[in-house]
């Protein structure tokens, strides 16, 4: 075992970033904030007044006037040097995100490589911008026309628990590449997390006010949304406080990313490569302790290899080793929060109520050494049918669900009919027509063919569908569409 150093054992009191310093909150509500591996308290997180909200939107508002004129090249030096420093403090980022998430240090760093691919493609965003504006001479007698984008303003952010670097460099980075300034509003269950990603950025170099963080909650984003300096909302994280926001979007005509939920499957034909596969699996399912929005919890086997799947899918999951991610031997670390860990539990419980049958149960769990962490092992249930909740409602954890098909057609129809939810769908087959029918029909936003987890790259957007998405921008590099507008010039001289 290698049990690699903290960065800090405790990091205090945490702080507000308005208008280039970091300050002290007024707010007498109190959060602690636990390491997820030993439940010992590693910070503590004021709540948000209104005042401090507002002080954050008017210096979002203020910084905007300067940022939007600063000129491309200078912006994109800014971006450059921001991705430098997320290399020079690479390490310490992945083992804070350990210490306030919960995943283990491969995850951990797999995360901040997101981020940083973020960045990069935010680059490549920002002079892709030159590209888009189109002009045309002479459309008619002396009239030139053409099309320009601009910055639409001030944007809140908000980021979710499970995913609090990854989210945030889904919007940030192409928010500051268009020339808009921010509030950013994380999570309260990774408060560490997300305060360090942003001083990282902050030390580029930004004008004040160009990057504003506050913690809050649900009332104090709605109250930041309803400021009339925000023009939109980039958001990941719950359908029920997604569609909130959207709904106050509407209301508001405001524009809007809005990443929810996601129930996802896998669907594993004959003539999958079951060495691979398994493998494939035990990410999908149960990395980052199943706290993925485009995580697997159903898996439809097809035909006769149903037994055999089962077989050495409970072998291999019944051998991963449990503990504190900064242990680099450990492959499967703790829920990010006893509240989450519950939820999960309950799950399982209603699931056996409505006809399910345990194949390999991770509930009583314990790990040496953490007698306190909020682990769950992996889950594995089977006699699941799609008509069931459970096979239309996200677990959100460690926990696998085996269903039965007959053909790649019944799967297809399953996935697109039995949830309203349309993240992602990934097929395990090594014939190319059955996955090209399988890319065509299934009607999820982000499809993937021989791996587990169907997770695009920084520069493909989040392509999620039905009540997985709502709003007028996908997020990644499709984000440059929330943050800006088109303006059509028509200019005669002569």
């Amino acid at each position: 075992m290698a049990l690699l150093p903290e960065v800090k054992k405790y990091y205090g009191k945490q702080k507000f970033l308005i208008n280039g310093e970091w300050m002290e909150s007024r707010s007498s509500i109190i959060h602690p904030n636990t390491n997820p591996a030993n439940d010992e308290t590693i910070s503590e997180l004021p709540e948000a007044t209104k005042e401090e909200a507002r002080a954050a939107v008017e210096a979002a508002h203020r910084a905007f006037k300067d940022w939007r004129d600063v000129p491309m090249r200078d912006r994109a030096r800014l971006l450059f040097n921001m991705r430098a420093k997320f290399e020079e403090h690479f390490e310490e980022l992945s083992r804070i995100l350990v210490q306030d998430h919960g995943r283990t240090i491969d995850e951990a760093r797999g995360s901040v490589r997101r981020v940083i691919e973020n960045i990069e493609s935010a680059c490549s965003a920002l002079y892709g911008l030159a590209k888009r504006n189109e002009h045309m001479d002479q459309v008619a007698e002396g009239i030139d026309q053409y099309l320009i984008w601009e910055p639409l303003g001030v944007f809140l952010i908000i980021t979710p628990g499970n995913i609090p670097m990854h989210a945030w460099s889904s919007f940030v980075p192409y928010g500051l590449a268009a020339g808009c300034s921010m509030v950013i509003s994380p999570s309260r269950q990774c408060p560490v997390a997300s305060e360090a990603i942003t001083k990282v950025a902050q030390e580029t170099g930004f004008p004040p006010g160009v990057l504003n963080l506050i913690h809050g909650g649900r009332t104090i984003n709605k109250y930041i949304l309803s400021q009339p300096e925000i023009k939109g909302v980039g958001f990941i994280g719950s359908n029920r406080a997604g569609h909130e926001l959207f709904e106050l979007c509407g209301k508001l005509k405001k524009t809007s990313s809005i990443n929810g939920n996601g129930k996802n499957h896998v669907v594993i034909m004959p003539d999958a490569d079951l060495d691979q596969g398994i493998q494939w699996l035990l990410r999908a399912c149960f990395g980052m302790s199943g706290q993925r929005c485009l995580g697997v919890d159903n898996v439809v086997i097809i035909g006769p290899i149903y037994d055999e799947v089962k077989r050495r899918f409970k072998e291999a999951a019944s051998k991963m080793k449990l503990g504190y991610g900064l242990d680099t031997e450990t492959e499967l670390g703790p829920m990010t929060t006893q509240a989450g860990k519950e939820k999960v539990l309950d799950w399982i419980e209603k699931s056996l109520a409505e006809g399910a049958k345990m194949v390999l149960d991770g509930r009583t769990v314990k790990v040496k050494d953490y007698p306190k962490g909020y682990f769950l092992g992996p889950t594995i249930l089977e006699e699941v049918n799609v008509d069931m909740s459970m096979a239309k409602e996200e677990a959100f954890g460690p926990v696998a669900a085996l269903i039965r098909g007959e053909s790649l057609d019944q799967a297809i129809e399953w996935i697109n009919t039995k949830t309203n939810l349309g993240h992602t769908a990934c097929i395990m087959t090594r014939d190319g027509r059955i996955a090209r029918k399988f890319i065509r029909e299934v009607n999820v936003g982000n499809v993937g063919v021989n791996v587990g987890v169907a997770q695009p790259y920084a520069f493909f957007p989040l392509g999620s569908r039905r009540e997985s998405f709502v709003g007028t921008a996908k997020s990644r590099m499709a984000s440059m569409k929330l943050f800006m507008d088109e303006k059509t010039v028509v200019v005669r001289w002569v």
